[in-house]
């Protein structure tokens, strides 16, 4: 355990030793200049342009200047926000309006049951009910076949009582 703490003490002296060496060297090259690369010495030369092209402009808002060019880049005083207004405008945001002013009732109700049922098989009742349309107007028309003296001696008869009534 002891022979491992040792061991990573020395390295960690060695390391420091290296950090110090790197360092000086690097403090050396910036004195002489010739260390840095091409394009850093670009990039500092350019940010100086900038600087000096990017200048603030002087706004002055707390001090009185009694210089004429001063005073025109003098900033007016700020009016400040009426406190109303905004507490105003707090609680109208704050205020929940209502999502649906009328309630329809035919909405809410609830379907019946059976609803989706029926749905289904009304196509089907439409074609049962003019085959049940059918059936019966050809049982009629049978009775009637079948009954034709019958009906033709009620008719008859029928006719023969209004005559005989004038």
């Amino acid at each position: 355990m002891a022979d491992r703490a040792g061991k990573l003490q020395e390295e960690a002296l060695k390391r420091k030793e290296r950090l110090r060496a790197l360092r000086e060297r690097q403090l050396q090259n910036r004195d002489q200049g010739e260390g840095e690369p091409e394009n850093k010495q670009l990039r500092e030369e350019e940010d100086k342009e900038e600087e000096e092209v990017k200048h603030k402009e002087l706004k002055l808002r707390n001090y009185v200047p009694e210089d004429k060019e001063l005073k025109e880049r003098q900033v007016p005083n700020a009016k400040p926000a009426s406190v109303e207004d905004k507490v105003r405008d707090q609680l109208e945001a704050g205020k929940p309006e209502p999502v649906i002013e009328e309630v329809d009732l035919v909405n809410l109700a609830p379907r019946k049951p059976d609803w989706d049922l029926k749905r289904d098989v009304a196509k089907k009742l439409e074609k049962l009910e003019k085959r049940t349309q059918r059936a019966i107007a050809e049982l009629i028309r049978e009775k009637l076949k079948g009954n034709e003296d019958d009906l033709a001696s009620a008719v008859g008869a029928v006719k023969q009582e209004d005559y005989d009534s004038e």
